[in-house]
């Protein structure tokens, strides 16, 4: 789950690290509130859960209560990557002398949290990566080992900061960060900039936090953060109906039973020139309204022009998945061409039961691929 600046930075806050004082505003009067009781210069950020926010036009200065509540009403209701901006923060101005770039994520190759910090801030972190790779210091957390204040000033010292008041502060918001990252659970923490001011102070000027959604029934407070009305339709359906369901952009809807299987069916489908337009896991078993609630949530895209439901029978048998699949298109109406592949335990009696039934718009075909196959064509 992503968080918003505004949520990301109440997290940091709470956590040691520093930030700028802020508002939120949902209205341009709003927006000259909190410009009042911040009394000074500010910055008007568009809160959207998407990158690039400021080439985009959503960032801006505002001198005076008035101004903010203008650029407020220009940045309101601008789209960002396809996102309609409904609320601004507005932050007090900062004097920046310096930026930098920290963050810390989760290494699924090394199964290690990765530390990443350089002196270089304020851009994209891959044009660093890819112009000035020495410029990035990477540093690996032993999760058996934990992290120590070590691991901050090795961070700080591979990236050449030099300043010394600057080094004993960053290394302390690595730490701050760190735990903040454990202990909300997340998979991505970063701050980018990280900015030293005039006076010398460092601060996170910006928050990108993303939680892992498999943590949230242990955090209900974080989990309360979530904005409903910003998620995409199809995919809270299909968390109101408890369905693994993850849009994608192309017009084969894919349906399988379990994460590895449905992520394979994703690939086939892409391997023999289609293009899948969501990944759906129905979870081990195939009963008929589990069927159906998937099937609705597919069908809901109007992408989908074909679905693919791709099914291994190991406990759940395959002669009650297919029964299953006929109970479920009997009680939902759907004239998307479906193809059906079962493999596994009674397999055969399940493509047979599949085949008697006929469906006018339900093809079995016997192998992943082929069933792949036949589910682009139908979609052409």
């Amino acid at each position: 789950m992503d968080l918003y600046e505004f949520q990301g930075k109440e997290l940091f806050r709470r956590f040691g690290i520093p930030v700028s004082e802020g508002r939120l505003a949902t209205t341009p009067e709003e927006a000259r509130q909190g410009a009042q009781e911040l009394d000074g210069p500010v910055v008007v950020k568009a809160q959207v859960l998407a990158g690039g926010r400021g080439k985009a036009g959503g960032i801006k200065l505002a001198a005076t209560p008035a101004e903010a509540e203008e650029r407020a009403r220009e940045i309101l209701g601008m789209d960002i990557r396809g996102l309609a901006v409904q609320k601004v923060w507005i932050e007090r101005a900062s004097e920046i002398e310096r930026e930098y770039y920290l963050s810390i994520s989760f290494d699924r190759g090394a199964k290690k949290t990765l530390l990443m910090f350089t002196t270089q801030g304020g851009i994209d972190i891959e044009e660093v990566a890819v112009s000035s790779p020495e410029a990035l210091a990477r540093l690996h957390v032993d999760p058996l080992e934990g992290y120590h204040a070590w691991h901050g000033r090795r961070l700080v010292y591979e990236a050449g900061l030099e300043d010394p008041g600057e080094q004993k502060q960053v290394v302390k918001i690595v730490g701050q960060l760190h735990a903040a990252f454990t202990g909300c659970e997340a998979m991505l923490c970063e701050i980018n900039p990280l900015i030293v001011t005039t006076e010398g102070e460092v601060r996170a000027l910006d928050s990108k936090f993303t939680v892992d959604d498999n943590a949230l029934f242990r955090l209900p407070e974080i989990a309360s953060m979530r904005d409903l009305a910003a998620a995409d339709p199809l995919e809270a359906l299909a968390r109101e109906k408890g369905v693994t369901y993850v849009k994608l952009d192309g017009e084969v809807g894919v349906l399988g039973n379990g994460a590895g299987l449905s992520m394979a069916t994703v690939d086939v489908v892409t391997f023999v020139g289609g293009r899948p337009a969501n990944f759906c896991d129905l979870g081990g078993g195939g009963d008929a309204q589990g069927v159906v609630d998937a099937l609705e949530v597919i069908t809901g895209d109007p992408q989908v022009r074909s679905i693919f439901f791709n099914i291994f029978g190991g406990i759940t048998r395959c002669d009650e998945v297919a029964r299953g699949i006929l109970q479920a298109l009997g009680q939902l109406e759907t004239r998307h061409p479906m193809v059906v592949r079962l493999d596994g335990t009674n397999a055969e009696e399940g493509r047979r039961i599949l085949r008697d039934a006929a469906p006018p718009n339900l093809y079995v075909e016997p192998t992943m691929l082929d069933a792949a196959r036949r589910a682009v064509e139908l979609a052409a």
